[in-house]
């Protein structure tokens, strides 16, 4: 009778199993078509916050500027953009865990002037942000 039970339960799992793998096969599609999606993110441009007034940064649509440079009044730049449909301002911030560099994400391709202030010190650069094609 022992047999019998232990043939029975191993020919269900012997039929279960595959199904079960097969289920899982297809979330394996789905977390790779996840991998292939974000693999096509874009690094951020970098730029010196020194460096940048007069001059003009190119950066693809969907990417993103990342503003460095300032290490103690990084919170305190704002932007004023010309053509706000070209990029964003991100200010740079400080979550407790990890301070992030005020920053730009490219929203549409165009050209667009930015001059960012700083509060604190009464620093303005001015510069331009062109947003083209990705390729």
């Amino acid at each position: 009778m022992t047999r019998r039970r232990t043939l029975a339960g191993l020919v269900a799992v012997a039929v279960l199993v595959p199904g079960a793998l097969a289920a899982c096969s297809d979330d394996d599609d789905d977390a790779s078509s996840t991998t292939e999606a974000s693999s096509s993110a874009l690094p951020p441009v970098i730029v010196e916050i020194g460096s940048l007034d007069g001059t003009t940064v190119q950066v693809p649509e969907g990417g993103a500027i990342d503003v460095t440079g300032d290490d103690e009044t990084y919170m305190d730049w704002t932007a004023e953009i010309t053509d706000p449909e070209v990029v964003e301002f991100t200010p740079g911030r400080d979550d407790g865990s990890a301070q992030f560099n005020p920053g730009f994400q490219a929203l549409a391709v165009g050209t667009t002037e930015v001059t960012m202030t700083n509060s604190s010190s009464a620093e303005t650069v001015t510069f331009t942000i062109d947003v083209t094609a990705r390729e």
